[in-house]
């Protein structure tokens, strides 16, 4: 199979005519055609009047082709089809909408570390060139010119096999809503298996914390795990996907609730942080977690306060110390440590 990507934008091509958005303002080096391309020559998308030895598969979004290899166009809005049994070597997806099926895809056995991924329906959707090269480093994918032809296993730049998340430990950082919950989600969004550990309460009683929570769950893919809970250094070795750990901000208020270290003993909480640090650095899975920037703020008027802004500060650094990567996120734009 031979792939000839004739475009790789979206359907008005990017920059888009007339818009002034930040993406359209700032365009790559050579401007992206509307999607479209060719296979062997001789077959184009849609699939219609195939030739001898051609089949449409997935409902007309697939193609086997007489070497019997496989390919997968998933645009914007198009599910994964979980029907399929058979892998392809081939995918054309849509990332920038719900990057999270490339996981579902690779959870259901249809992508492998074989299967070029190629990112198409590059728009304005995406601020830079540069931010969506990192993106795609974390997905497993590549993006190439138009006029590229594709073959399974082989792109236009070095592919690499999806190995699990480089860095093993990634540690983000930042103010409320400041995005750093959303950028931690889309770095794993590629993964087939992900658990997502939930330190804080489940909002019973507190209306606004509840839809804090209902948000986070919906945003989130629907085929990752759940935990709930504060042990998180038992959570960490006992890993057997990566880990999405949201956030430490919430576990540290529920150390100091669960040892009465508010106005108490404050050792019992020096010895859950020891632990937690002592398991970050032995994880057995790649991990990312959230925490809260706490010392840009006002000081906090209460020692209770200053001793949890104090004791989340030196947490922080102790993990970031032993973290491959450290970000902190600012309105929602990362800003590598």
């Amino acid at each position: 199979m031979k792939v000839l990507l004739t475009g790789t934008a979206g359907a008005s091509g990017r920059p888009e005519p007339g818009c002034r958005c930040v993406s359209c303002a700032t365009p790559p080096p050579d401007r992206r055609r509307p999607f479209g391309f060719v296979v062997d020559g001789v077959v184009t998308y849609p699939f219609r009047d195939l030739p001898d030895g051609y089949r449409p598969c997935a409902g007309g979004l697939g193609l086997a082709c007489p070497d019997g290899t496989r390919l997968l166009h998933l645009p914007r809005g198009a599910s994964v089809p979980v029907q399929e049994t058979s892998r392809y070597d081939v995918v054309l997806i849509d990332l920038l909408d719900r990057p999270e099926r490339l996981g579902e895809l690779r959870r259901a056995g249809l992508a492998d570390a074989a299967t070029t991924v190629v990112a198409v329906g590059l728009d304005h959707r995406i601020r830079s060139e540069e931010e969506l090269a990192g993106r795609l480093r974390l997905w497993g994918a590549i993006t190439v010119p138009d006029g590229t032809e594709v073959t399974p296993g082989q792109g236009a730049a070095p592919l690499t096999p999806l190995t699990p998340l480089t860095p093993l430990r990634a540690l983000l950082l930042g103010g409320s809503r400041s995005g750093k919950s959303a950028e931690a989600e889309a770095r794993l969004a590629a993964e087939p298996h992900v658990t997502y550990v939930a330190t804080g309460p489940d909002g019973t009683g507190d209306g606004e914390w509840a839809a804090r929570v209902r948000a986070h769950r919906e945003r989130r893919p629907a085929h990752w795990a759940t935990v709930e809970t504060t042990a998180l250094a038992a959570a960490i070795r006992a890993a057997t996907t990566p880990l999405l750990i949201d956030g430490l901000g919430t576990w540290l208020a529920a150390v100091f609730d669960e040892h009465g270290a508010w106005e108490g003993d404050r050792a019992p909480v020096i010895a859950r942080c020891d632990e937690l640090v002592a398991a970050w650095r032995q994880t057995p899975q790649p991990l990312v977690a959230v925490s809260d920037e706490v010392g840009m703020g006002v000081v906090p008027a209460t020692a209770s306060g200053r001793a949890f802004r104090d004791a989340l500060g030196r947490l922080n650094e102790r993990l970031a110390a032993e973290s491959e990567y450290v970000a902190l996120v600012v309105a929602g734009r990362v800003l590598a440590l």
